[in-house]
């Protein structure tokens, strides 16, 4: 049997309500729409750690954040995480006779690591502006250069919605889906590949090109979601000292809805320039003569509030931020479903291992989306941050935060999170239960995440006292534990 190619296209910071796909009727995207029309579009699909590093981690792992140990913007990998038993999804992959490759934004430390791509083309965070990159040396090529965003006028002002200071033809979408085509274009169709293709749009700053032929109006952008300050409002101070920091240094301690529906308009434009490369991938298929025999998955890895609740970005777990868009097409997929089961970003880890022929790794709880159905996706979804953790069953959803923020919503009457149902006793039961199984969840976790300092393995009864070498003076203990060598109550897969 012939296995299929694989391009995963990865858009940085979208949120689900901004694609006509999932019934937004203030934008149009039909070459994104057409990956739904042609394959499943998922209803309920979530980022379980809703900042670009863990969510990107956990994707290339197949496992929680908390396992994997990244947990924050500032966390990545150890380097020897090989000798921990570990492998990235295109490492798998390679072993299986596929050429894998990567586009665009993949958020690595450092930035030029390969993690098992076997090509990259790059074109980083646009917040890293003195990385020296493959879209930098193209600048450089063309005699420009890559910009801040407070370089652009009105930055602080219009709170980081900005019109770029470079041409479409030299934006970083528009390069990185170039780079894409010109990937399938020249590759030698006698091998399967797997191609990562990271748009680093429509991230902040909203920074659409002056000369791209459409422009949103933002009288048209829908409203933000009301703040409740009562709810989280721990939250929302975090939001606005983050938002501080060189990094953005813009301060939305004052946030009115004129401002909020500007960035919306901007944020909606770029989407547009996405949608536009992500029809230029699909023609190149099709001139290719592969289309018909490529996985096509399109997903985020997170989403933006864009003013919802008073917050910009992400970093906690107001629907805004979590539920992503997330839709496949291809061999194995029906084409035109639209499926309700709850359903999680790193599950598209499992899906490329399924799709590729590949064993599944035990110590995965990533699950493959082939078969799911209503009635058979994930019954909970975790969330897992440095500073918070969720509980969502897909109607009750718990927040818990270090700064001592704790909310409960149901998801079911009041969607847009606006009544706090914490001390309410009625609901007793429920946070009782939510935060039972959020402990469990994150006990088992730190569980896995500690086995590489075990002292001792196998089934030789109670750990050392059956290894005589121990006894001895000068015992030296293992430098490594492989996951492979654990048991099954170590690598527990996902139900």
């Amino acid at each position: 049997m012939q296995l299929p190619n694989i391009v995963f296209l990865f858009p940085d910071q979208l949120r689900f309500d901004f694609l006509s796909a999932y019934g937004s009727t203030f934008i149009d995207t039909p070459n994104i729409d057409s990956i739904a029309r042609n394959g499943v579009k998922y209803q309920n699909a979530y980022s379980a750690s809703p900042l670009c590093v863990p969510a990107r981690t956990s994707l290339l792992l197949g496992i929680n954040a908390i396992k994997h140990g990244v947990t924050d913007n500032f966390h990545f990998l150890r380097p020897n995480y090989q000798s921990a038993g570990f492998s990235t999804w295109p490492e798998i992959l390679s072993t299986t006779g596929y050429k894998t490759a990567a586009m665009g934004k993949m958020h690595f430390y450092p930035w030029d690591s390969s993690l098992g791509f076997q090509h990259r083309v790059i074109a980083e965070d646009k917040r890293w502006p003195y990385i020296k990159d493959d879209y930098a040396e193209f600048l450089e090529s063309s005699g420009y250069r890559k910009y801040r965003g407070d370089e652009h006028e009105g930055y602080h002002e219009n709170k980081g919605a900005i019109t770029s200071l470079l041409p479409w033809s030299h934006s970083v979408d528009h390069f990185v889906g170039q780079a894409a085509c010109r990937f399938i274009e020249m590759h030698d169709t006698d091998k399967p590949f797997a191609m990562m293709v990271g748009f680093p749009g429509p991230h902040c700053p909203y920074d659409p090109a002056e000369d791209f032929d459409f422009k949103y109006d933002p009288n048209d952008m829908p409203d933000s979601i009301p703040a409740v300050p009562m709810n989280t409002p721990s939250i929302r101070e975090a939001n606005i000292n983050q938002n501080k920091q060189p990094w953005n240094g813009v301060d939305y301690s004052d946030f009115p809805e004129w401002s909020k529906k500007k960035i919306r308009a901007h944020y909606a434009t770029l989407v547009k320039q996405i949608d536009y490369e992500v029809g230029q991938i699909i023609q190149s298929l099709e001139t290719k003569g592969i289309l018909d025999n490529t996985l096509i998955i399109f997903a985020s890895d997170h989403g933006d509030w864009l003013g919802d609740h008073n917050l910009i970005g992400k970093g906690a777990f107001y629907e805004g931020a979590i539920r992503i868009p997330l839709m496949i097409s291809g061999p194995g997929f029906e084409s035109g479903k639209s499926e309700p089961a709850l359903v999680e970003l790193r599950d598209i880890t499992a899906t490329i291992l399924s799709a590729s022929g590949a064993e599944i790794p035990a110590y995965f709880d990533s699950n493959s989306l082939y078969g799911v159905k209503e009635g058979s996706g994930r019954d909970r979804i975790f969330g897992m941050l440095r500073h918070g953790w969720m509980n969502f069953d897909g109607r009750w959803k718990l927040h818990k935060y270090n700064t001592g923020d704790y909310a409960l919503f149901d998801m079911q009457t009041d969607p847009n999170e606006q009544i706090n149902l914490i001390g309410h006793s009625e609901n007793s039961p429920v946070l009782a239960r939510l935060e039972s199984e959020l402990a469990a969840e994150v006990m088992a976790s730190i569980n896995l995440s500690m086995h590489d300092r075990l002292q001792s393995v196998g089934s030789d009864g109670p750990g050392l006292v059956n290894q005589p070498e121990f006894g001895a003076r000068g015992w030296v203990r293992p430098d490594l534990v492989s996951i492979k060598d654990m048991g099954p109550g170590v690598q527990g897969r996902a139900t």
